[in-house]
């Protein structure tokens, strides 16, 4: 979704508020592991599975993860399914707790 975009929506937000915050940015623990279709595209019921084991953690991530507690920025959260896979996996690699920080809400369907 990069690609058709130009900008990562999230990553923009995320910047100021690292400076705001004084945290670290890390754009890149997470990679897509599964190339899934657009949340936004798929019926509220389906989203879980679509999202399920979309991601896993970046080769030279691990240390930055375990034992931390790292904050998920995204622009817009539709049902919470993708922030939920992003933070068990966050989980599953020793994050100590994961925060999610979104900039805008859409109504529940």
């Amino acid at each position: 979704r990069l690609v058709e975009r130009g900008f990562n929506q999230a990553l923009e937000i995320a910047r100021p508020l690292s400076v705001a915050l004084g945290a670290p940015l890390e754009p890149r623990l997470l990679v897509r592991a599964i190339d899934t279709a657009a949340q936004s595209g798929v019926a509220p019921s389906e989203r879980a599975g679509n999202i399920h084991g979309a991601f896993e953690v970046a080769d030279d991530a691990l240390g930055k993860i375990q034992g931390r507690h790292i904050g998920v920025v995204d622009d817009v959260m539709t049902s919470g399914h993708t922030l939920n896979e992003i933070a068990a996996t966050l989980k599953r690699a020793g994050a100590a707790r994961v925060s999610n920080l979104v900039f805008a809400r859409t109504p529940p369907h």
